[in-house]
């Protein structure tokens, strides 16, 4: 992991997301018997019921990604199970003005928190978050795909 993050100045993000897939990981948690996912605050699938995912930074392997984005997005920590292999996600949708897409090439992580009474502290990304239990309906289609793939 880099030893020190910094963040992408918006100028250069905005370039990076008009030309470039974005490498990035999702974590299709496993909890209580369903799967955990975050109701999205921001673009794309603003609104949605999603895993927890994230860019992977430079100089950070995928499975480091993963334990910080479980850390940052859910307040907790994971166990990575299996890995369930790399999407394309392609949206019409950006958070970024002037930007209509968002191209995202994931890789998909089963896991399990570390802890059997979790304490979800959460994140701004997410304006809840909530088990699901088969049978998964109406879910983004992205998300069904993993659970598909389970």
């Amino acid at each position: 992991m880099p030893t020190e993050e910094k963040p992408i100045p918006p100028s250069e993000w905005q370039a990076i997301v008009e030309n470039v897939p974005l490498v990035s990981v999702d974590l299709v948690v496993e909890h209580d018997g369903g799967i955990l996912l975050g109701k999205r605050e921001n673009e794309p699938a603003k609104g949605e019921w999603f895993v927890p995912g994230g860019t992977v930074l430079k100089n950070e392997s995928r499975t480091e990604a993963v334990h910080r984005v479980a850390k940052e997005e859910l307040g907790e920590s994971v166990v990575i199970d299996e890995c369930l292999g790399t999407y394309e996600h392609f949206y019409d949708t950006s958070e970024i003005v002037g930007v209509d897409s968002k191209h995202y090439v994931a890789t998909a992580y089963r896991c399990h928190l570390e802890h059997d009474e979790p304490d979800f502290s959460g994140d701004d990304q997410h304006s809840a978050l909530d088990v699901f239990h088969p049978p998964f309906n109406d879910l983004h289609p992205y998300v069904e795909r993993y659970l598909d793939d389970l």
